[in-house]
């Protein structure tokens, strides 16, 4: 009788292409994966989708010029990124003979500029890491300390995400009075922010469970 036996279900293996994603997005890359239902097979990775001809640009422009190039390079880190690529120019100054002396201030300048940059990228990656998982307060306490990060950017060098603050043998300008009070105010809230996002992300139940 018809239906009195089941009949194995056709499985053929089928091919998805996941990506790839919106250059505005984090994580961009294309994804060929090779799945027999819900059991995936294979995962094939194509990277490459934000290449911009970075190393071809700069070969038409002088070393100083090139610096506002370095801010796309990671625009959530963009003075690290400046930072990296002075510094590359600077070892290539004393490799070939050139003396370049970094004045102890503006080592300091340098480092206390790129460590906020650092936080305000990782407030970044926590805040939708956890948006990625359904947590959604988080990515909001993390843009709020940002936005702190970010005012204290605009009264150094007048910009909020492309800098091209660093220069070759120091920084462009120093960091106003009124930044600094910024800096030193910011230091003394954020170590008790840092409670308030264990509490929400480490001892939340999408991750305890």
């Amino acid at each position: 009788m018809p239906g009195d036996q089941a009949r194995p279900l056709k499985s053929d293996l089928l091919h998805i292409n996941m990506g790839p994603q919106h250059p505005s997005t984090h994580g961009v890359l294309r994804l060929f994966i090779t799945t027999d239902g819900e059991i995936v097979h294979t995962v094939t990775p194509y990277l490459g989708y934000l290449h911009r001809c970075a190393e071809k640009i700069a070969e038409g422009t002088t070393w100083h010029q090139y610096i506002v190039y370095t801010d796309r390079m990671d625009y959530l880190a963009a003075m690290n990124c400046n930072w990296g690529y002075c510094e590359a120019v600077e070892q290539l100054m004393r490799a070939t003979g050139t003396e370049v002396e970094i004045p102890e201030y503006a080592q300091y300048v340098r480092v206390i500029i790129a460590e906020l940059n650092r936080i305000a990228s990782h407030l970044i990656a926590f805040g939708t890491y956890g948006l990625d998982l359904g947590a959604m307060t988080p990515f909001f306490y993390a843009l709020r300390e940002r936005e702190a990060i970010l005012n204290i950017f605009e009264k150094v060098c007048g910009a909020r995400l492309m800098y091209s603050y660093y220069d070759i043998g120091g920084v462009k300008w120093d960091i106003p009075p009124d930044a600094m009070e910024e800096i030193k105010l910011f230091l003394k809230i954020f170590p008790k922010k840092l409670v308030e996002y264990n509490a929400l992300l480490t001892e939340n139940k999408i991750f305890v469970e």
